[in-house]
């Protein structure tokens, strides 16, 4: 082999390498992300199970972050200022299960509106504006808005959120995240908790509605109709 050629093959060999080099550190930077994170007592949390958690935690907020605003807009009606309270005491109980794991808490921000999640943010700042925009036409609207709120936390919970399902993630169907997909028993007993205050909170949404439209005329908005009605006692 003359001089030209092997300088040549041991060029490409050596830029082979590098390459490589540099597609399994992006591999690992890649994987780190996905890692698993244990508590102090060992449990192991997964990829999954963090991205969902996380998801919930900024989902609370806009919960109560919605009913605060919506119980200055309407200072008449007691419901949004009750609520906020218990909204509160979730989002602190889904930031307490961050840190027992050692995750990285989403929220930096704890000012109505404001979502600093790197990943869902923008949805959750999205899903503020309007649904307050919507709550502004009227007060039985603000009810609506409310129930809407606590359908849509209760579906979240559950399953895998649609927006998770459509980012570039590797969760690809709704079992794949929520009460459903985790075998991680504090995880569990935290979801199931959320719902039961979801299933009254809706209650008395749904109690204020009918009060304008006519007892057993509330129609679901995001759950369906019959689990609605299972939740209402009808």
């Amino acid at each position: 082999m003359n001089t030209f050629k092997r300088i040549l093959v041991e060029g490409l060999v050596g830029f082979s390498i590098v390459a490589a080099v540099a597609a399994a550190m992006a591999t690992a930077i890649a994987l780190a992300g996905r890692a698993a994170h244990a508590s102090t007592d060992g449990v192991v949390l997964d990829y999954n199970e963090q991205t969902h958690l996380e998801f919930m935690r900024e989902e609370e907020k806009l919960a109560r972050d919605v009913y605060i605003r919506l119980s200055t807009m309407y200072p008449d009606h007691p419901i949004f200022g009750k609520i906020d309270d218990s909204e509160q005491q979730h989002t602190d109980a889904v930031k307490a299960m961050i840190e027992k794991y050692g995750l990285v808490d989403p929220n930096t921000n704890d000012n109505v509106g404001v979502y600093t999640g790197e990943d869902y943010g923008w949805y959750f700042t999205e899903n503020f504006n309007k649904l307050v925009e919507r709550a502004s036409i009227s007060e039985l609207e603000a009810l609506y808005v409310g129930a809407f709120i606590e359908e849509l936390d209760m579906m979240d919970i559950n399953q895998c959120p649609k927006v998770i399902v459509e980012t570039d993630n590797g969760i690809n169907d709704v079992t794949e995240c929520g009460k459903i997909y985790t075998d991680n028993a504090d995880v569990d007993n935290l979801y199931a908790s959320l719902l039961d205050g979801s299933d009254s909170h809706l209650e008395g949404y749904v109690r204020n509605i009918e009060k304008y439209i006519g007892k057993g005329n509330y129609q679901a908005q995001v759950l369906p109709q019959e689990q609605v009605d299972e939740i209402l006692g009808r």
